[in-house]
């Protein structure tokens, strides 16, 4: 694509980074048949291609950032399908995320979409804040249908109501596990923000499985939320500020006893640790360290398939496996995790146009309600089509999503692991769903 930036314009990094990724697109029109906002909406502007028609446009001409082009912008999933299907390689990760910035620097919200993004920015990523809001959410679910019905941004307020209503999980005892004189490896797992909320469990399972299969894992002090939720935004500070604490724990623990690497159970905060290398190139101060620090990070998936488990039995249990957009297409983490459930004995059942998004895409399923909900049902009709009794996937995001519209469980795949190789059933599952399960 011919662009026409000015040589002071290019002085900026930023923009001549922004023209770099511009100038490769060659409007093959190739990302359209796999953008799910083009498939839902057939908007040329809520495609990709029509997207960076609008960043070029933008930030081209120095201009603030308009409501329409704010709006074909937030309504991106930044699932990156696009990423995956480009021939050309256009980095669309990261221009859209300059142009997340860029309309925050420029643009002034309603006040009614400035409060919503207040709150998730000033909630969600502090747990004890969102353990409260989610007990309130709780309580007030039932007037959810008449939020919906006054429509326009009460929808959104509808939408959190609603989707608080997962279960609560209780803990699952298991007996002490002793480690090995000399572990396997050392490791320490992201704890983060939302998902030690909404699913405690997904931890603790992690923990239990690796702990018999010879790994140590440590807690880290200070370590919090990685900045996905408010990077997203286009909150530039915020974001950095979370990841600026991470990596200064995360180093600490690396230049004492260390650390072999940092695991994560949420694939979207994986996507945004991988990247913090890229988020801090021109930090004269943090670059190093950032760059250590993604290089160390890996998807639970990831690591597991080091480790070669034993192939298992069959379980006589089919899995329809949702590989989230994280990790499909911002990590390309796509063949461990359905290795992993075949060797733990399970049966994968593929789901038709798996590449889709299901809606949920961090605060996606808040912000965009009516679109989150076409996508979520979309995914959920082709997750019928396999007749799989089981759900798994590796993000809690994509749990909240796709649970929040059918009864079949959904489980974490590290869960579903856990038990294949010797923790405590799910109680997600019933005994019904599971009385098959040979014995190992």
């Amino acid at each position: 694509m011919q662009t026409h930036f000015t040589l002071a314009q290019l002085a900026d990094p930023d923009v001549k980074e922004a023209e770099r990724i511009i100038r490769k697109c060659v409007h093959c029109g190739f990302c359209l048949a796999t953008c799910p906002t083009y498939l839902e909406l057939g908007n040329e502007l809520d495609s990709p291609r029509g997207r960076i028609y609008l960043i070029k446009d933008m930030l081209e001409h120095d201009k603030p950032a308009s409501a329409e082009v704010t709006l074909h912008i937030d309504r991106c999933l930044s699932c990156l399908s696009c990423a995956t299907t480009c021939p050309s390689g256009v980095d669309y990760m990261h221009l859209v995320d300059r142009a997340r910035v860029h309309i925050e620097n420029t643009y002034k919200r309603p006040f009614a979409d400035r409060l919503v993004r207040d709150v998730l920015a000033l909630v969600l990523p502090y747990p004890g804040r969102f353990r409260m809001a989610l007990a309130a959410a709780r309580i007030a679910r039932p007037l959810a249908p008449l939020f919906d019905a006054m429509g326009g941004p009460f929808r959104r307020l509808a939408a959190m109501l609603r989707l608080s209503s997962g279960p609560k999980r209780a803990p699952l005892a298991s007996k002490p596990i002793v480690l090995p004189a000399v572990p396997k490896a050392r490791v320490a797992i992201l704890q983060g923000c939302a998902q030690s909320v909404l699913d405690p469990g997904i931890n603790q399972a992690t923990e239990r499985l690796l702990a018999r299969l010879g790994v140590e894992v440590v807690a880290i002090p200070d370590e919090g939320c990685c900045g996905a939720l408010t990077h997203h935004m286009g909150r530039d500070d915020s974001a950095r500020a979370f990841a600026r604490r991470n990596i200064d724990a995360w180093t600490r623990e690396i230049d004492g006893k260390g650390l072999d690497a940092i695991l994560i159970t949420t694939s979207g905060c994986g996507t945004v640790v991988k990247d913090y290398g890229h988020l801090f190139a021109d930090d004269l101060t943090y670059a190093g360290r950032a760059k250590e620090i993604a290089r160390r990070a890996k998807d639970i998936s990831e690591f597991l398939a080091t480790l070669d488990l034993p192939t298992k039995p069959s379980t006589g249990l089919a899995v329809a496996y949702h590989s989230a957009c994280s990790l499909q297409h911002g990590q390309r983490v796509i063949a461990q995790p359905r290795q992993l459930l075949e060797k733990a004995g399970f049966a994968l059942n593929e789901i038709p146009e798996g590449h889709i998004c299901c809606g949920s895409a961090g605060t996606y399923n808040i912000l965009h309600p009516d679109i989150a909900d076409r996508l979520r049902d979309r995914k959920l009709k082709n997750i019928a089509k396999t007749g799989a009794p089981i759900i798994v996937t590796g993000n809690i995001g994509c749990i909240t999503q796709l649970a929040s519209g059918t009864e079949t469980p959904v489980l974490h795949l590290v869960e579903l692991l856990d038990w294949a190789y010797g923790g405590p059933r799910p109680t997600q599952l019933a005994p019904e769903t599971t009385e098959t399960r040979t014995t190992t």
